[in-house]
């Protein structure tokens, strides 16, 4: 199956199967996070970023939740293609690809041990390397894929008379490029990994939302 300029496996696919890939997608992804964040030894939900967990013995979990929620995404986005229609159908499944490539880049390219994290590590170690740059540009492909599609998906709502749906994208967004934002200037420190995890949180509550809406008309 053909969406506009991504091609994706999805024929034969049902479009309410596809939404609740999206649906899921979310709960999955912080379910895996945070519970490896209160088991693994040494990781501090409020020091370490949730990618920090693909380091280590037990890291093929975080890249293994990377993989499986970038592709719940990317099947979110064809079943939008199919369900939006007006404004944002175009570009609201194409930023929410971009969203789940930029998840399945960051499992290629894990992040640099850092802040003592894998046991072992300096407290102190803070190098980058090229893998690390590479996860830091996938991140950066990711996030501002899903801050787009946020907005995208905002101006749809707005099209069809849905204030509630248009705010909370609109919010969601604007949240999540302030705490991406906040996290890369604020150099790893607490109160910029605490704002992103929420961000995060809600961020994948939003994909949520968006897709059992959509569904509900599939």
């Amino acid at each position: 199956m053909t969406t506009n300029d991504v091609t994706i496996p999805a024929a034969g696919v049902s479009t309410r199967a596809l939404l609740t890939a999206g649906v899921v997608a979310g709960p999955l992804y912080v379910a895996v996070w945070l519970g490896q964040a209160f088991t693994r030894d040494g990781f501090d939900i409020t020091r370490h970023p949730a990618s920090l967990l693909a380091n280590g013995g037990p890291g093929w979990i975080q890249t293994t939740n990377f993989v499986v929620s970038g592709l719940l995404s990317i099947a979110a986005a064809v079943g939008l293609r199919r369900t939006l229609t007006g404004r944002g159908r175009t570009w609201a499944p194409r930023l929410v690809t971009a969203y789940g490539v930029g998840l399945l880049l960051a499992a290629i390219l894990p992040a640099d041990p850092a802040a003592g994290f894998p046991v072992g590590t300096p407290a102190d170690y803070a190098e980058i390397s090229t893998r690390g740059m590479g996860h830091f540009v996938a991140g950066s492909i990711g996030f501002s894929g899903l801050i787009a599609a946020c907005l995208v998906v905002a101006a749809h709502y707005r099209s069809i008379g849905n204030r509630a749906l248009a705010r909370f994208s609109t919010i969601t967004g604007i949240l999540f490029f302030a705490a991406f934002a906040g996290l890369s200037a604020g150099a790893g420190s607490r109160p910029t990994i605490i704002a992103f995890d929420l961000a995060v949180t809600l961020a994948w509550t939003w994909l949520t939302i968006i897709c059992a809406n959509k569904r509900r008309t599939a």
